[in-house]
């Protein structure tokens, strides 16, 4: 019996038109995200090509007719990043948030590790414990940490200023305050790996030191690199815990510098929208490059 080939119709090519009818009824929710981001956008737009105007185009006019009147110059940058000290606290700013994101993130990586694979008395109310620190206010300790660490200060050395006076003080407030975000969100990773791996591990001879270096963190990267970009962001655009904790001037960072922006005739709004774009450069950068690893960092753990 012979079989004889049905021959296909093909498909035309969409055209422009109908690929964006489909894009329309089959992404309506994209179209609504996109309609939202480019809001979300906007002032920061307009922050952007303020910090490029002169002073007298911000008073006359709004940063919309800057194309009817374009005058862009740098110097509002460089007056922020010389005369008004902002270089310094830029650097600062990264002295304060790099050992504030490292601390916390071994700490409470080890610790999420012990209360996921290792046995001891009191584990899950232990954990339940330091769960239940996430619902206390940083506010409400605020002045008696500070009281502490003077009390700290004058027991060791006689000196108050021993953990206020320098970045210390500060890097252990945003360590202490972050430990319980942190031990919940890696914990709750942790226990989603393969227990075979750790099994094996142990039977292998391997502590549970190597375990947790070279078995968990290998395997943590997005949950680690997702806490870390939290932690970042939090203690670069922090304000509150700067101005309690860092008492030299010397060693102001950024957020509180900015506050400092202005002159006898009021806020220079050209120096502040330059600085405050200075500040959002870093955290914007930070989070495009490690978006990847958030996303799976904050969808790792969901499902086993």
């Amino acid at each position: 019996m012979s079989t004889q080939a049905v021959p296909v119709a093909r498909a035309h090519p969409a055209t422009v038109s109908e690929r964006l009818v489909n894009f329309v009824s089959r992404s309506p929710v994209h179209l609504v995200l996109i309609a939202i981001a480019v809001i979300w956008l906007i002032p920061s737009v307009g922050l952007l090509v303020t910090s490029f105007r002169n002073r007298p185009d911000i008073a006359s006019s709004g940063w919309w007719e800057t194309l009817s009147n374009f005058n862009f110059t740098l110097d509002n940058y460089e007056n922020v990043l010389s005369n008004q000290n902002m270089g310094s606290s830029f650097l600062n700013s990264l002295m304060i948030s790099i050992p504030a994101t490292l601390f916390p993130l071994l700490i409470g990586a080890a610790a999420a590790y012990a209360f996921s694979w290792i046995r001891f008395p009191f584990r899950d109310t232990i954990f339940l414990g330091i769960v239940a620190l996430m619902v206390i206010p940083v506010q409400m300790t605020l002045v008696p940490v500070l009281r502490m660490f003077r009390d700290l200060g004058n027991w060791t050395t006689g000196k108050e200023d021993l953990i206020t006076g320098s970045f210390v003080g500060i890097w252990i407030a945003h360590t202490t305050f972050a430990l319980p975000f942190a031990v919940f969100l890696l914990r709750n990773f942790f226990i989603t790996l393969p227990r075979d791996l750790i099994e094996a591990a142990r039977v292998d001879g391997a502590s549970n030191l190597r375990i947790f270096f070279r078995v968990i963190l290998p395997l943590s990267v997005p949950a680690l690199a997702s806490f870390g970009i939290f932690q970042f962001l939090w203690v670069w655009n922090d304000l509150l815990m700067a101005l309690v904790f860092v008492q030299e001037p010397d060693d102001l960072p950024l957020t509180v510098r900015i506050s400092q922006v202005q002159s006898t005739y009021g806020v220079e709004w050209h120096l502040l929208s330059a600085g405050a774009f200075v500040l959002m450069a870093v955290p914007l950068a930070v989070f495009f490059s490690l978006q990847r690893y958030f996303v799976q960092g904050l969808l790792a753990g969901s499902v086993k």
